[in-house]
């Protein structure tokens, strides 16, 4: 049984999600974070939509399990491909990535040009522009632009880069100014980070792009779940006891906890190694 003080758990298919794990113990102090990495089969990617979905499916079930109070769903494929059948399932709310960063992308934008980048498979998904141009049909943004248009890059070694903490490193800027090029061009004035892996590069996006709003949509979930909970009177009542994030891997490499306290931006803890049957 949830309450108050349960705490609120956050799935993505490896590390990404810390990102978004960082903007909610920052926006979000009061409150525990159970996090999941599905490490044993990142990435979801290049997975079809049945299997993406029941590998969601597992983690929702997993942090159920847990107690948790609300389930951030911190990666744009499964956001993309299993947020629907997983909230359907869920007696606790699920919240995305991907239209918290669409519904902020339209309220940031001033000429209507939208860039998106992300993975391979968000791009092809097309995941973004179905959700903006839902919510322009729907007036969820409260906007008077009749006339969006989305730019979609793909940017596959940026999460090696962040991965690797190339955040400053030369090799970044030449593969971001290359991949960034055609947004540019484009004239964007606003950029969805359609991967929890960018915001590590977010300096380096930004310095390509200097007057464009970067949109980063672990933020943005962040922001959506803590309306949801004071909506519902379940935010925690008095603070936690630590910082230390509750984390759980499906396999545990030998960077992992390495990379991942670089995305936390302080130290995990013990991670520890679960096998995802249901339970």
């Amino acid at each position: 049984m949830t309450n108050n003080q349960s705490p609120i758990g956050v799935f993505d298919s490896g590390v990404g999600g810390l990102t978004t794990v960082r903007k909610l113990v920052n926006m979000l102090p009061n409150e525990r974070v159970l996090y999941l990495g599905d490490t044993a089969r990142v990435p979801y990617g290049n997975k079809s939509a049945a299997t993406v979905t029941a590998y969601s499916r597992e983690c929702v079930d997993f942090l159920i399990h847990r107690s948790v109070k609300l389930v951030i769903v911190a990666c744009n494929t499964a956001s993309a491909m299993a947020l629907d059948a997983v909230q359907t399932i869920s007696p606790i709310p699920v919240v995305g990535v991907i239209e918290p960063a669409a519904c902020a992308a339209l309220r940031h934008t001033k000429n209507g040009r939208i860039g998106v980048i992300g993975t391979w498979a968000t791009v092809q998904s097309k995941a973004y522009d179905y959700a903006i141009k839902h919510l322009m049909a729907a007036n969820k943004d409260g906007q008077d632009i009749q006339d969006v248009q989305v730019f979609s890059e793909a940017c596959p070694l940026f999460v090696p880069f962040a991965e690797e903490g190339w955040h400053y490193h030369p090799a970044t800027r030449l593969v971001a100014e290359e991949y960034l090029a055609p947004l540019k061009r484009a004239e964007i004035d606003t950029l969805v980070l359609g991967c929890t892996h960018y915001p590590m590069l977010a300096d380096v996006i930004q310095d390509v792009l200097p007057h464009v709003a970067l949109i980063n949509s672990g933020e943005e979930a962040v922001n959506v779940a803590r309306a949801i909970l004071e909506e519902k009177h379940i935010a925690a009542t008095y603070p936690a006891l630590n910082r230390i994030v509750e984390c759980y891997v499906t396999d545990k490499t030998t960077t992992f906890s390495q990379v991942a306290e670089r995305f936390l931006g302080f130290p995990l803890g013990m991670a520890q190694q679960v096998v995802l049957d249901g339970h």
